[in-house]
């Protein structure tokens, strides 16, 4: 018996288009090199009819370029093809308190250039918003980019950051909070633009680029003058209700506030600055200094307070000790491990960052590319090329 023949709609078909040509693209992207047709088509399951229509198009439409067959070799060499980290650009920002930094990423989150300011905690806040656009345009020019030609940004903040992408606590910049990041950006940014707290994006780029590449389960620590933390779950930052999450420091019982004051008041760093101290001791305990060696076990036990209650909490993997006196790891870890095996079931392995101060930045471009992902390459979204915005009036 015949059956009924099927009908395909002009709907269906671009629809089936747009699906095969993100499944090409998702596979050019996550390849660890060029790919031959023959490649691509065993990888997405299409006929190889349909993989060089797909390619086709991706090609002209300059998604996916040709690359050059590798000299020598018999015969005539098949045609490989790479998805283009170049075609697009995202910007990953971190506003801290001595610093702004902005990082210009292509698509494969690969660092193209930056642009750095430096600012204090003496700082006004129009200052610092001056201080961020004089960043991002420093980063463009040395890309050779403009505005229009940024896909995303992501923005990194101290504070506790909402939903709504407002600066709602923060204490080390009075005058900081209630900021809105996302209205003044706009102003000469019409793509997307995501803020979220500092230490969050620490641990995003530490789960997508650093020591805990692949890690599910993890908490990381900002350790520092003023401290942090942040959570990733089943492989996802995760943000919380208000955006609360890790500010484990707020309650005094931990000591976090105030356990910065053990280094500084350390006779090792005795007539320092305050932001010179913590270097001073952990050089002293690494030496054996007695006086040294106490002053870091009374930061840990109180960094180990906090800590373990997220320990206990999530059970996870791993933790990441990030933050500037992460660069002290080799004198901090070992008193923060000891710290921690009176309070938890089970210690977890504990890791320095090797992200080192663009930490908070990397894990910002982290952030806009996945953005870019859900505009662009989600079954949901389009794989056009977004056309030049328009600037503001």
């Amino acid at each position: 018996m015949r059956g009924e023949p099927v009908q395909v709609s002009g709907g269906d078909l671009q629809r089936l288009r747009q699906l095969n040509s993100l499944g090409s693209i998702r596979a050019l992207r996550e390849a660890p090199g060029p790919l031959t047709l023959t490649e691509l088509a065993a990888l997405t399951g299409l006929s190889r009819n349909s993989v060089i229509d797909v390619v086709t198009d991706l090609h002209e439409r300059g998604w996916i370029g040709e690359v050059e067959p590798a000299p020598g070799g018999m015969g005539r060499p098949a045609k490989r093809y790479r998805f283009r980290a170049d075609a697009g650009h995202v910007l990953g920002i971190d506003i801290g308190a001595h610093k702004v930094l902005a990082l210009v990423t292509d698509l494969a989150g690969r660092t193209v250039s930056s642009g750095r300011v430096a600012v204090d905690g003496r700082t006004i806040r129009q200052e610092r918003l001056e201080a961020v656009w004089r960043a991002v345009e420093a980063a463009l020019v040395a890309a050779g980019l403009g505005p229009s030609d940024v896909w995303g940004v992501a923005v990194g903040s101290i504070g506790v950051v909402n939903r709504e992408g407002l600066v709602t606590r923060v204490e080390a910049l009075p005058d900081w909070q209630g900021v809105d990041l996302i209205g003044h950006l706009g102003q000469r940014l019409t793509c997307p633009i995501a803020i979220e707290n500092d230490s969050k994006l620490a641990a995003l780029a530490e789960q997508r680029l650093g020591v805990a590449a692949g890690v599910r389960d993890l908490v990381y620590l900002h350790a520092g003058r003023r401290p942090g933390a942040a959570l990733i779950l089943n492989g996802r930052l995760h943000h919380g209700f208000s955006g609360a999450t890790g500010e484990v420091g707020l309650m005094e019982m931990t000591g976090w506030r105030t356990m910065a004051d053990h280094l500084e008041s350390c006779p090792a760093a005795q007539g320092s600055p305050p932001e010179d101290a913590a270097g001073l001791v952990f050089t002293a305990a690494r030496a054996g200094d007695p006086g040294a060696l106490a002053a870091v076990d009374a930061y840990a036990h109180q960094l180990a307070l906090g800590t373990a209650a997220m320990v206990l909490t999530l059970d996870p993997e791993l933790v990441v000790l990030g933050g500037g006196f992460s660069r002290s790891a080799d004198v901090l870890l070992p008193a923060l491990r000891r710290a921690l095996e009176p309070h938890c079931l089970r210690v977890p392995e504990v890791r320095p960052s090797v992200l080192g101060e663009e930490c908070v930045a990397l894990g910002a471009a982290c952030l806009a590319l996945d953005h870019v992902d859900e505009h662009f390459f989600s079954p949901d979204g389009s794989i056009a090329r977004p056309a030049a915005p328009r600037r503001p009036a």
